[in-house]
């Protein structure tokens, strides 16, 4: 029998039937329709596993009709320390930018969340890790600038790796000045709500990131400093399980409450309802 007049596959280039119809769930392994994880703000059906999702995700899921008026959206990084480290980071910033398809690693702007007017942020985590550099830390610090010249509350919502070491101590210097502009926006008597989500750490964690009149973190997410692997190589100890995820947290004190992302326009809503209506009488 004669093969067909067809050449067969190389037995290198494997065919995957279904890729990119399907994925599979981080948390339960079950094989989930890629579009009924994206209508679902790729929040897993059956077992909620939360997995990561786009700041243009968050915008169509806490901005009303998804609308952002975005600030400053062209204001892009230089590289004042001429950094490579096997590859320019000049280059680094432009592969992330094809690949995640945002500018930086952060979005702000002004919205509405159920009508309210808001002044919002939102770190995107695959743009380098979400990591904060020299235009992150200046956009973070126009945010609560705008919103006390505005008047507005800031929902910022974070996912960082932490500073990004390309740009050294320039990157470090963006945590006192952020938290110099929020102490400013604090004076004003306007609300920040701090939304930490998986993960937040490193120099984001240390600066703005827990200091919210109101600090939410979704289920399981990673949250705190340095990472648990670092800590146990480091104080040569075993954490308590389920150390630095956001129900350990919230049973320490640090955090104030753990909401799905699925309810979490609700909760954004009336916690800025309650927030507004308390800095309204003092």
């Amino acid at each position: 029998m004669a093969w067909p007049d067809k050449t067969p596959p190389d037995a290198s280039e494997k065919v995957t039937l279904g890729k990119g119809v399907f994925r599979k769930c981080d948390g339960c392994g079950a094989t989930l329709p890629a579009d009924e994880l994206v209508r679902n703000f790729e929040v897993c059906p059956r077992c909620q596993q939360h997995h990561k999702l786009s700041s243009e995700g968050w915008q169509l899921l806490l901005c009303d009709d998804g609308q952002l008026d975005e600030w400053d959206p062209n204001l892009a990084p230089t590289d004042p320390l001429s950094f490579s480290d096997g590859r320019p980071y000049l280059d680094r910033i432009a592969a992330s930018r094809k690949k995640s398809g945002v500018n930086e690693g952060i979005q702000v702007g002004r919205a509405r969340l159920e009508g309210r007017p808001i002044a919002f942020g939102c770190f995107n985590f695959g743009f380098m890790g979400g990591s904060m550099g020299s235009v992150v830390g200046e956009k973070i610090t126009r945010l609560f600038e705008r919103g006390a010249e505005e008047g507005l509350p800031v929902v910022l919502l974070q996912a960082s790796g932490g500073a990004r070491m390309q740009e050294g101590i320039l990157s470090l210097m963006q945590m006192a000045k952020s938290v110099a502009a929020l102490e400013r926006f604090r004076a004003k008597r306007l609300p920040f709500i701090s939304c930490l989500l998986h993960p937040t750490t490193g120099g984001v964690a240390a600066s703005f990131a827990f200091l919210g009149d109101v600090n939410i973190a979704e289920p399981k997410a990673l949250i705190g400093f340095a990472g648990p692997r670092v800590i146990e190589s480091t104080i040569r100890q075993k954490l308590p399980r389920g150390f630095q995820r956001a129900e350990f947290l919230v049973e320490h004190g640090m955090v104030d409450l753990v909401c799905s992302r699925l309810e979490m326009k609700r909760e954004l809503a009336r916690l800025l309802g309650h927030l507004a209506g308390a800095c309204a009488t003092t």
